[in-house]
Formats: C-alpha cells, structure tokens, sequence
C-alpha cells in the first residue's frame, strides 16, 4: 500500500480508532506494530518523514548500555539484554552481532574491565551474543591495526549489537500497515480536542502535502514524539509542566582507514568521564557520542564545535592515525529525550529508562527509553492503552514478531543486505532497466533502483527521505549526497509525478539541510 492508499483511508474513517499514535520515531512505530498486531485499529501520524528526528541519529548500537552496569543500574541492562536478542531474532537482516575491543594501557584495566565485560555477558543470559575475555597486546594489533600501540598492554574483547536504525524503522513501518495499521508520514497534528468531559477525544491534522485538513477520533491518543513530548502535551493542558531534559548527542564519520577491519572500540572512560565508541558501519566509521545538556529541541541539531573537537580529540588518544577535523565526512547530532529527574543539568544522571504518563485530559505519553528496548516499551504503552480505552484485552505478540524484510542470511545479498529479503525485487528492478543500475555517486555503492524502491514501496517523499533515511548517504559523506541529489530528485519526480520547478525546490532544500552535516 502507497502513501495515497493510506492517506485515503485515514480520511475516509468515520468511526473511532482503538488508538491514534502521534510520532513516527522508534517509539510511535514500535506501538502502531504492537498495537496493529492485537488486531486494534490503528493511526500514527508523523509530521515529517519517520525517523526525522532522533529514530535516524543513534549511534547505530543495539546493547544493554556498559554504563548502565557501571552506575548500578542491573535491571535496565537485563532489560536491554533481552531485547538485544530479540531484535537480532526479529530482524537479522539489520541487526548483527559487533566484537569489540577496551584497548588497555595500565596494568589494572584488562582485569579491571574483563570482570566488569564477563559480567555484562553473564546477565544476557540465553540472549547472549559471543564471550568476552582478555586479549594479547599482539591479537588486539591484529584485529585493531589504527590502535595507538604507545604504551599498549593487551585488550579487553566483548561482544555487542549493531544496527541500520532507520532501515530498521521504515521496515516496521510496514510491518505495522501489513499487520493493517495506517500510518502515514507528512501529517502534521495541529491540535487536541477534548469532549465535554474534558478528555482528548480526537485529533486536528494536516495532510503537509495537500493542504486539507481532517479530525481523527480515537478511544486512545499516544503521543510518543520524543523530544517534541512537552510541545503535544501542551495542547491539551497549556499550563502542563515540562517532564523532558533535552540532551544531545553528536557523531562524526570518517573514512574505513580510521578503523580498518570489523572491530569496534570502546573507550570505557573518556575525560568528561562518559563511554565513547569508535565502530565500523556500512564501510565507514563512526565515532560518537556526547551528551550535551541542552535548552529546547530542535528538528535539525547540529553538532556543537566544542563537542567535535572532544570527539577528535578521545579518538586521537586511541588511534595510531589522527582525525582531524578535514577527515570528517559527515557529522550530525540527535537529541535525546531524557525524563526530568530533580534538579542538576547533567544529563548522564538523568532516567534512560522509559516512562508513562497519563494526563488528566487522558492524553497517554511515552517518552524516555531507547532503540534496544523499543518493543517492551511499545509492550508497555499498549497495555496502558487498551485499559485507558477500555479495548479488549489481547496478548502481545511481537516477541516472535519477524520484521518486513526478515532473512537469516542477508549478507550474501552485499551492499543490499540491509534490504533482506527485498534485495532481490531491487536488482529485478534494476535489471529490468540498465539505467537503474547506474551508481549514484563513485563515492557511494547506492544505486538508482533504490531511489525507485524507496517511492514505490518505502513511503520516500522528498530527496532527504533518500538520501537520509532509505540509504544512509547523509550520514556517511554529505557532499557525497549532496551531488547525488540532482538525480534523486529527477528519479524521484518521475515516480510521483512532479515537475522540474519541484526538483529544483527539492535539490535548494536538501543542500540547506546537508550543510548541517559538513564541518568546515
């Protein structure tokens, strides 16, 4: 089903939804897919494309959080465990397993940081990935050749998640409208309205690309828009008081050379006294994160100065070649919505874990949490949900839920391995006309078939939905991206019927947002 396909039966309901979702990110979409699997009739509506916002700018990591076990906080890590293994038994196509190496340089940390890893492996019980243990000073070389050897003395190795998160996102998405959801992006709620009760009782939405404008009822409203939680909530309670600490964390990409191999690194410690990573991911490597305490969200952060030079400068304590900042290729920052825990303004104190909140007009929030444990928190929320509505009770059942695209063995698709089971309609496509095989741009392996998939079967809109979030090139070498969207848009008009003063529009509008990504 196509976006005009939903779009025309999400006006032409006239009777209530069980549930209406407000946010497309991984939480919004998590529910819609619980929710749509109970057999409860489902809208989520998402203003801009899914996974604009935070959903896309993850550190692409599916694990129970290291930092987590260090502050005490077991049962959030076991949580993550188990849903580390879930997803990878859901989705193996998108999630894989990651070795990765605590390079040691005092005599302590091996066995320091070996006891603390042996235990994280021991609390994921049968959802386990590979064991950890302590290595050689020779076998951390081998697996790590752009390590600093200075002072080197062996590594520590364990085993964690790795993801393509907004790959994972718009492969839920359809899973949600299989399951017979309707859910749609660039549909913007411009307001809550309450009966005489004075519960939420309907929403005011916006189709972005049309104009018109329509009201949905629902017995339940979800708003699950992250950052943006505090903004939805005051429509219905002006006076409501805040329950988000907005924190945002920034990555930089740089080329294979920084991380040749297969091998992450984790940097258990850093000056500020935070965990960073340096991973290989989709040929690139990626280096991240910060956690920045700031003062209101933004749909377009961008990493702050200061926090690229702390990121060049941790991986320059741990890399034999130096990042400089004329290596980065792209660089982007999201934001992360953080519960309010009491005063203070730092934020790795405040709760990662995942919260509800009813409001006393019925409103239904979710916000907190993160990627790993996106289906206990849609688990939750639906429960919540079919009380609140008093919907009739029925099991959960995404635990053994395979995701659209579902394949064990999708890495001998290649390049298109992200696409599972999809891959071979792709090069279908792209044999049946020779100019869909052509590369988009030599430094990049996308070619445009998947900008033709993307509009056809991944509700792809815009230049940025492909270029950000269907492929990954924005995120792995923005001026890349920024050549290949003269022919995106092209491709893209063809496919939804647009004129040239639309591509141009399109190709003026991404190369704005693409300049954020590109540190000068």
């Amino acid at each position: 089903m196509n976006r005009p396909d939903l779009l025309k039966s999400a006006v032409s309901q006239t009777k209530p939804w069980d549930i209406i979702i407000i946010g497309g990110g991984a939480t919004g979409v998590g529910v819609a897919v619980d929710a749509a699997t109970r057999g409860y009739s489902t809208l989520l509506l998402e203003q801009h494309d899914y996974g604009k916002g935070t959903s896309s700018r993850s550190t692409k990591l599916v694990h129970g959080g290291v930092r987590y076990l260090e502050q005490g906080n077991v049962s959030l890590v076991m949580e993550a465990l188990k849903e580390r293994g879930i997803m990878r038994q859901n989705a193996p196509h998108l999630v894989s397993e990651l070795p990765f190496i605590v390079p040691s340089y005092s005599w302590w940390e091996g066995p320091f940081y070996g006891i603390g890893l042996k235990l994280y492996q021991m609390l994921s019980g049968k959802y386990g990935f590979g064991p950890s243990k302590i290595v050689s000073r020779e076998e951390t070389l081998k697996m790590l050749p752009n390590v600093n050897t200075e002072g080197l003395s062996r590594g520590v190795i364990y085993y964690d998640g790795q993801f393509d998160d907004s790959r994972l996102l718009i492969n839920m998405v359809t899973t949600a409208i299989e399951q017979g959801g309707t859910l749609l992006n660039y549909a913007k709620v411009t307001g809550l309205n309450k009966g005489t009760d004075g519960t939420v009782e309907s929403v005011t939405w916006q189709d972005m690309e049309s104009g018109k404008a329509c009201t949905s009822s629902a017995n339940v409203i979800i708003n699950a828009t992250g950052p943006f939680t505090d903004g939805v909530r005051k429509m219905a309670e002006p006076d409501t008081e805040p329950m988000i600490s907005p924190s945002q964390g920034a990555h930089i990409v740089l080329d294979r050379s920084f991380l040749p191999g297969d091998t992450a690194i984790m940097v258990p410690h850093t000056s500020d006294g935070r965990v960073m990573f340096a991973i290989p991911w989709h040929g690139h490597t990626l280096v991240g994160t910060t956690d920045t305490a700031i003062e209101a969200s933004s749909m377009e952060p961008v990493p702050m100065d200061q926090e690229i030079e702390f990121m060049l400068g941790t991986a320059a304590l741990y890399l034999e070649k130096k990042p400089t900042r004329a290596d980065i290729l792209s660089a982007f920052a999201g934001i992360r919505p953080l519960v309010k825990a009491g005063g203070g303004k730092n934020t790795a104190a405040l709760s990662r874990d995942h919260t509800i909140h009813i409001d006393q007009s019925g409103l239904l929030t979710i916000t907190g949490g993160k990627w790993t444990t996106y289906r206990n928190m849609a688990q939750d929320c639906v429960n919540h949900a079919a009380t609140l509505g008093d919907l009739p009770e029925r099991d959960c059942v995404t635990k053994t839920l395979n995701i659209h695209g579902y394949h064990p063995h999708s890495e001998k698709f290649g390049a298109k391995s992200v696409y599972g089971s999809d891959a071979p309609l792709i090069d279908e496509l792209a044999a049946g006309d020779p100019s869909l095989g052509a590369v988009l741009d030599d430094a990049l392996p996308y070619i445009a078939a998947e900008v033709v998939w993307a509009a056809r079967h991944e509700f792809a809109r815009t230049v940025e939905d492909v270029l950000s979030r269907r492929t990954r090139a924005l995120f792995l070498n923005a001026k890349a991206a920024v050549r290949m969207a003269p022919k995106v848009a092209e491709l893209l008009a063809k496919e939804l019927g647009n004129d040239e003063v639309w591509q141009s529009a399109q190709v003026e509008s991404f190369t704005a947002v693409a300049r954020g990504y590109m540190v000068r």
